[in-house]
């Protein structure tokens, strides 16, 4: 009944003209905070006004004719079969209508295309289930990934209401920085199946594919922070993936590229040194958490018939190459986190599930080995080609 009420207001709002309702009855696509997204916008508004138009034109006339020329007033149905003018009336009028919608809606989508004259470029790599971001122009890269607090909440059983978490589902815990006022041309890819990159407020969507490079264009007029998701149904963790974009004025966004890059700087020198088994049984608990729990389960007990259980497992306990090897290439349902996790991480995760989770083998990894591991990973190539 509040669907339905909502639904008859908006509808209401909308026919007199008070705009879209987007405050309290979302009913209409956004406008957004892009060039894009208001042509977008303008160009849905204008086929809705038509249709609209069309709609009240033909009922409008079929109920007029039905209502003041019934039986009961005395009018007779003539009897004829056909009319040739009136069928090549009906054939020209919405060829035009078409012809002239296509004219403003081809220009949007050549603009949507346009990357020209772009002032940096990122690239956007989606992996199951989290997206890589590598900004060409100034070296940063970083996985962004489900908060934890909404992956914690997600876990069967978890005793947490959903509602009580901000943004459920649509925080990560590094979002995409950008500029604001800044044309940035976007490529995408995929590391292992087809995902689709999806920000409602830029006006856009764009599909991720493994082998291939798909890009596009935004610049967004308007500081803030913007939520979005992944719209291809990429596993079984498909729901688990949000996309934020935070938009910084451009002082702000030059801190935020320095500390960046001391932060690259720094650990890149924490995968040099030597780590002692505590401090990486500490670090790998929380990227465990991360990166391994919505499979193997938060106690490492794994789910019966589709993921196996990381305590006791004779692959934990066995040989620790063995284990990072496979960790390193992924087998089956199992992702390959050799380019998913800096040499740090990847150790520490090693190191925890070998003395966590009820296993006690008592043995450890070095980063420095992880690192020299990585770097023998094959590149992937890419065909720089639209879908």
């Amino acid at each position: 009944m509040v669907k339905t009420k909502q639904l008859f207001a908006g509808l209401a709002l909308m026919t007199i003209g008070l705009g879209p309702a987007q405050a309290n009855y979302t009913l209409n696509l956004m406008e957004g905070v892009t060039s894009i997204s208001r042509d977008v916008y303008g160009l849905h508004m204008l086929v809705l006004w038509v249709c609209v138009f069309i709609g009240v034109a033909v009922f409008g006339t079929m109920f007029y004719s039905i209502y003041f020329h019934r039986k009961s007033r005395g009018y007779k149905a003539s009897n004829f079969h056909e009319s040739t003018k009136v069928e090549i009336l009906w054939t020209i009028i919405p060829t035009v209508i078409l012809i002239v919608l296509a004219i403003p809606a081809t220009k949007v989508m050549l603009e949507m295309n346009d990357t020209k004259d772009s002032e940096m470029s990122i690239k956007v790599t989606g992996w199951q289930w989290k997206w890589e971001y590598e900004y060409l122009d100034s070296g940063i890269r970083f996985f962004s990934s489900l908060d934890e607090a909404s992956n914690k909440a997600r876990q069967l059983n978890s005793g947490i209401d959903p509602r009580t978490v901000p943004n459920y589902l649509l925080e990560v815990d590094k979002p995409l920085v950008v500029p604001v006022n800044t044309k940035i041309r976007f490529l995408f890819t995929a590391a292992d199946v087809i995902h689709s990159w999806w920000v409602p407020q830029l006006g856009w969507k764009k599909d991720t594919i493994p082998g291939y490079i798909n890009e596009s264009w935004t610049s967004v007029d308007k500081a803030g922070t913007y939520r979005g998701q992944c719209t291809e149904l990429c596993g079984r963790d498909h729901g688990f993936m949000p996309i934020v974009v935070i938009a910084m004025e451009k002082p702000d966004y030059e801190a935020w590229v320095a500390k960046q890059q001391g932060i690259a700087v720094e650990n890149a020198a924490a995968a040099e040194k030597d780590w002692s088994q505590e401090d990486l049984i500490a670090k790998g608990e929380s990227v465990y958490a991360n990166n391994c729990a919505s499979c193997h389960m938060a106690d490492g007990a794994g789910l019966a018939g589709t993921f196996p259980s990381i305590t006791g497992s004779s692959v934990v306990t066995g040989d620790i190459n063995a284990q990072v090897e496979l960790m390193l290439k992924g087998k089956g349902m199992m992702p390959a986190f050799g380019q998913m996790l800096d040499p740090v991480d990847f150790a520490a995760v090693s190191t925890f599930i070998r003395n966590g989770l009820g296993n006690s083998v008592g043995d450890s990894i070095q980063p420095t080995a992880i690192k020299s591991l990585q770097a023998a990973i094959p590149a992937v190539k890419y065909d720089d080609d639209d879908e």
